[in-house]
C-alpha cells in the first residue's frame, strides 16, 4: 500500500472521531508571475518562488485534537495540535521529520508516525 493510500484511510478513520480534524500538509515549491500559453506550454515572465506547506520536514497530516482541561478550567476546550507522518510498513523518516515530531511532542502536542489507520488511537 502506498503512503497517499494510507494517508486517506488515515483521514477517513479520524473523520469518525468528531474531536479530531487533520488536513494534508503538501510542501514545496512552485512559481508564480505573468502566465501566458504558448500552446500546450505555460509560460512564466517575472517568475518568483512560492513555497507551499510549512516547510521541510513538517508532517503529511497537520490539525488538532479537542480536548477538555482540567477542574480550574472546567468547560473550557482547547485544540491540541497534531502532526502525523505517514509511512508504509518499511517507511522510514527522515532527520527532518524526526526533528519536527519532537519539536511538536516538546511544546505540548502530538506527533506521531502511522504506518496505517487503526493507529489513530495513537492521537
Amino acid at each position: 500500500m502506498t503512503e497517499k493510500n494510507i494517508q486517506t484511510r488515515i483521514l477517513l478513520a479520524t473523520g469518525k472521531h468528531p474531536n479530531i480534524r487533520l488536513f494534508r500538509n503538501n510542501t514545496g515549491q512552485g512559481w508564480q508571475g505573468q502566465t501566458s500559453r504558448d500552446g500546450a506550454k505555460l509560460i512564466i515572465t517575472n517568475p518568483r518562488p512560492l513555497m507551499a506547506g510549512l516547510h521541510k520536514g513538517s508532517s503529511d497530516l497537520i490539525g488538532w485534537k479537542t480536548v477538555e482541561i482540567t477542574p480550574d478550567m472546567v468547560g473550557q476546550h482547547v485544540a491540541v495540535f497534531c502532526a502525523v507522518e505517514v509511512k508504509t510498513g518499511s517507511g522510514r523518516t527522515t532527520v527532518e521529520q524526526e526533528n519536527f515530531l519532537q519539536i511538536v511532542r516538546a511544546a505540548g502536542g502530538i506527533g506521531v508516525v502511522m504506518r496505517d489507520e487503526s493507529q489513530v488511537a495513537l492521537l
